[in-house]
């Protein structure tokens, strides 16, 4: 189907929505006729400063970051990332463990090493899901 059918029913689709809409409204039959006919001239009006080419380069603008953003979660930038992230949660772990040894009861310091121990742990199952 050429641009020019697809852009015509388009148009076509959108007038006649406008239309049910304007007629399905509590209005006098009269005023809504006056309404219709304003809003097609407007509609008319737009599609005649619309430019194909600039909407060619907009569609092919989005499909190209669509596919950069595919890319990017190719597996293995996630496993980097995902690394990454798990060291850096294992790191604030770590140094939370050091402040609840430093300022903290032996109840504190027990409940940071859980939450060390976890956040090895979790780090550890996303990676092994990654690596399936």
């Amino acid at each position: 189907m050429s641009k020019k059918k697809k852009f015509g029913g388009f148009l076509a689709g959108a007038l006649l929505g406008a239309g049910a809409g304007l007629l399905f409204a509590p209005k006098s039959g009269e005023e809504t006729r006056k309404e219709l006919k304003a809003k097609l001239d407007e509609m008319v009006n737009q599609a005649k400063k619309i430019d194909i080419d600039d909407v060619k380069k907009e569609f092919d603008a989005k499909v190209k970051e669509i596919k950069e953003g595919l890319e990017d979660l190719d597996k293995e930038k996630v496993m980097d990332f995902a690394k990454n992230k798990g060291a850096e949660l294992k790191v604030k772990a770590e140094e939370l463990v050091d402040l609840a040894k430093e300022k903290g009861t032996p109840a504190l310091k027990s409940t940071a090493e859980d939450v060390l121990n976890n956040v090895i742990k979790v780090s550890k199952e996303a990676l092994k899901k990654l690596e399936k």
